[in-house]
């Protein structure tokens, strides 16, 4: 239209944009990082920005290809830097909107216990399973992002596939059913009730606390009931429990005064806390007070 000076939308970030929260997706399942997948579509944005649109046939599969391989660079480099992390390393918690979990195969691959499995597996072993069985790529477009052929990805899906299911909770829990025991047990923390929360935590629970040697936390892995409510029953009578979705399941974003200090999330098995994951390192906590996008 005349007197328009609107510029033509530039096809390399149209590209980028529409598949941006996927490569986010495929870059935190492999990291278990928000910061360093954001830090990676960073590294796949300059290089997809000099790239000949031309000579690419498939955005898409360009796209997973140079996020796999920038992940895959990063995820060796953690490796490193997890061998001297002060206590037990978890994941960085998400905020996830309620979509992700109706999706239920992407909110188990995003959970916090399904993340803590794939942290078992080598870099490689790890970005076949993740792009495979999430995101059911075929094995010539993985091959060509973890540089290797066809038939030997084929062999590390199946060796990652049996050490994944050796390792994974034998059942996934309904978000009804985690709702229900982290209700009960907000109610007991909250009130102080000492019985109510030996109730809701199976006999040989296991609390994961990670603080990053930057907060307080137990730099070991607290196991059983009455060792696990011993440690809750340290949180601040100022502290309030917030039910949300993360990591596509009920957690509880804990605040004391106002700021978020600890995100818990759970893992349920017949209908009783069976694992507990309390994240209080400052710097994991930067993508709790917004929803993450995640697709796949």
């Amino acid at each position: 239209m005349a007197g328009t000076s609107q510029s033509a939308p530039d096809p390399a970030t149209e590209a980028f944009v529409a598949h941006r929260n996927l490569l986010f997706t495929i870059a935190y399942e492999m990291l278990g990082s928000a910061a360093d997948a954001e830090d990676v579509l960073q590294e796949v944005w300059l290089r997809w920005a000099g790239v000949d649109l031309e000579a690419v046939r498939e955005p898409r599969a360009y796209l997973i290809r140079i996020t796999t391989r920038q992940a895959l660079t990063r995820l060796r480099t953690l490796g490193r830097r997890k061998e001297s992390y002060v206590g037990p390393w978890l994941p960085e918690p998400l905020l996830t909107a309620p979509d992700v979990a109706e999706d239920v195969e992407l909110a188990d691959s995003v959970s916090m216990a399904m993340l803590l499995v794939l942290e078992t597996l080598a870099p490689t072993e790890r970005a076949v399973f993740v792009l495979r069985e999430v995101f059911a790529l075929d094995y010539d477009e993985i091959a060509e992002a973890v540089d290797k052929t066809p038939a030997a990805t084929r062999q590390i899906a199946h060796r990652a596939r049996a050490h994944i299911a050796a390792r994974r909770p034998r059942e996934v829990p309904s978000a009804a059913e985690t709702r229900s025991a982290l209700e009960a047990f907000r109610r007991a923390v909250e009130t102080g009730d000492l019985q109510s929360l030996l109730d809701v935590l199976a006999p040989d629970v296991v609390l994961l606390s990670d603080g990053g040697g930057l907060v307080a936390a137990a730099t070991e892995p607290v196991v059983g009931a009455g060792s696990v409510a011993g440690v809750l029953g340290k949180i601040p009578a100022a502290a309030v429990l917030q039910p949300v979705q993360a990591n596509g399941y009920p957690a509880l974003l804990v605040r004391v005064y106002g700021e978020v200090t600890t995100v818990m999330a759970v893992r349920v098995a017949d209908g009783r806390i069976a694992g507990l994951y309390a994240v209080r390192n400052p710097e994991k906590l930067s993508h709790v007070e917004r929803e993450t996008t995640l697709r796949r």
